[in-house]
């Protein structure tokens, strides 16, 4: 595994305690070219805010906490 996929696990542990709480998760897909693409699941899966946690919530841990990234997607 290489440094950045493994910083940004680190910073998804941060967030993930918050989304279980609502009975969701997320998982890491795959970490290519600076974009980072995630899975929301549970709970998160079908929200209508999905997509506000996802932007405003982990992208943005991430971008603060792992260098050189661009952009989080979920897939």
């Amino acid at each position: 595994m290489n440094d950045t996929k493994k910083l940004v696990e680190l910073a998804l542990e941060k967030i993930r305690p918050m989304l279980q709480r609502d009975g969701g998760d997320i998982e890491l897909v795959e970490v290519n070219d600076g974009v980072v693409k995630v899975r929301l699941t549970g709970a998160c899966k079908g929200c209508p805010m999905s997509q506000m946690t996802l932007k405003q919530g982990v992208e943005k841990l991430l971008l603060k906490e792992v260098p050189g990234l661009k952009e989080v997607q979920a897939v």
